[in-house]
């Protein structure tokens, strides 16, 4: 095996390994009864700010249709409103509530706490390995979405 195919597999191991940690992670018991897309829309929305239904649609990779029955579900629990663009007002936005913000908040804080007591738990020689890897774990969370598709 020549160094290219070393390093290979030393790259779909690590992506293998981080694949079986994310899907742990994803089961992790948060608050909230939330589906995926609803989470990560109202993830989008705390993070980045009121968007037209239309782009929430194209951002979260589902139609517009779908998108509106999510909206309206979760406009029915409180947790996101549409409400009218300043700057034009024939223009409706969706944006997180102060509840859809708390909830989004609570769930991060729930994940954070689990993980913590995962890697609390592991020898000190791998949690000084995993801190030594925060550059690099900070530098791939920080990439545009752009970048996640395998060319």
């Amino acid at each position: 095996m020549n160094t290219l195919d070393a390093s290979r597999v030393d790259i779909d191991s690590l992506a293998t390994g981080l694949e079986r940690l994310f899907t742990r992670w994803r089961r992790f018991d948060v608050p909230g009864e939330l589906s995926f897309t609803a989470a990560s829309t109202l993830r989008r929305l705390t993070s980045e700010g009121p968007v037209r239904l239309t782009e929430l649609a194209a951002q979260e990779t589902v139609t517009q249709p779908a998108m509106t029955q999510l909206v309206t579900r979760l406009e029915g629990q409180g947790l996101v409103e549409r409400v009218k663009d300043a700057a034009d007002a024939r223009v409706v936005l969706v944006r997180a509530t102060r509840a859809g913000e708390d909830l989004v908040e609570s769930r991060r804080a729930a994940r954070v706490l689990q993980l913590a007591a995962l890697f609390a738990a592991l020898p000190t020689q791998e949690q000084n390995a995993l801190v030594a890897a925060l550059p690099v774990i900070h530098h791939l969370a920080d990439l545009p979405p752009s970048s996640w598709s395998r060319s």
